[in-house]
């Protein structure tokens, strides 16, 4: 099994990047997308890190074919470090996602009363598709998977419709590259924000530490302070 890292530039650059890139991203980073030795607990998306760096693009594929900002935004991240590519992301992503949805779409079209039969929440969802799709049409379409609740489910009730299969995907797929891009963007602009705060502060570590121990040593003395005080009233 191959990392993410190796998949992509090859172990010499890959551990070049870890070498000389900053110390706490990277640390971030290790902990974040299991590279390497790491210490520490792992985060609350551990499971899902843990795919990016193990399968790489698969992961970020089968994670937005099945319905993956999470997992997108991580691979973003990962993106702006240069262990994946950015654009390659977008890419598998959009595949990903166009097919997802398209998936969903046909599962409407050819089971959509089974569907609404099997799951009544699905079917409660048709009357607000229908009536934002009545009123927004193709606006709707593309913003479909940016709309809580309807990432799946819009696109089964859609199928279910009367709205052609190649109608739909026309506007899947530029839905679908509107998303990656937004949502792998994301990750990436998180991640410069990240280095920034790391970076600032690394640079006034001291001075924080400083203010951690007067602030502490400040709220010592009000407490001890005020129990003298209630000491000397009980007295």
């Amino acid at each position: 099994m191959l990392c993410f890292t190796t998949a992509l530039t090859g172990g010499g650059r890959a551990q070049a990047k870890l070498r000389h890139g900053n110390g706490d991203a990277l640390l971030w980073i290790r902990r974040h997308f299991h590279i390497g030795p790491v210490t520490g607990a792992a985060p609350d998306n551990r499971m899902i890190s843990a795919l990016v760096a193990s399968y790489g693009y698969f992961a970020v594929f089968i994670g937005t074919l099945l319905e993956g900002e999470t997992i997108l935004i991580a691979a973003g991240y990962a993106a702006h470090r240069g262990l994946l590519d950015w654009p390659l992301v977008v890419v598998v992503a959009m595949a990903g996602g166009t097919l997802g949805d398209q998936l969903a779409f046909m599962l409407g079209r050819w089971r959509g009363e089974a569907l609404f039969a099997r799951f009544p929440a699905l079917a409660q969802r048709k009357e607000k598709v229908f009536r934002l799709l009545a009123r927004y049409d193709v606006l709707f379409i593309l913003s479909l998977r940016f709309i809580y609740g309807l990432r799946i489910a819009g696109p089964a009730i859609l199928g279910s419709s009367r709205m052609s299969m190649g109608r739909f995907a026309l506007f899947n797929v530029i839905g679908a590259a509107l998303w990656a891009v937004i949502i792998a963007g994301v990750g990436w602009f998180f991640g410069a924000a990240l280095e920034a705060i790391l970076t600032d502060i690394k640079k006034i570590e001291e001075v924080l530490l400083l203010a951690i121990l007067v602030a502490g040593v400040g709220i010592w003395l009000w407490h001890r302070r005020r129990a003298t005080a209630n000491i000397d009233r009980v007295d």
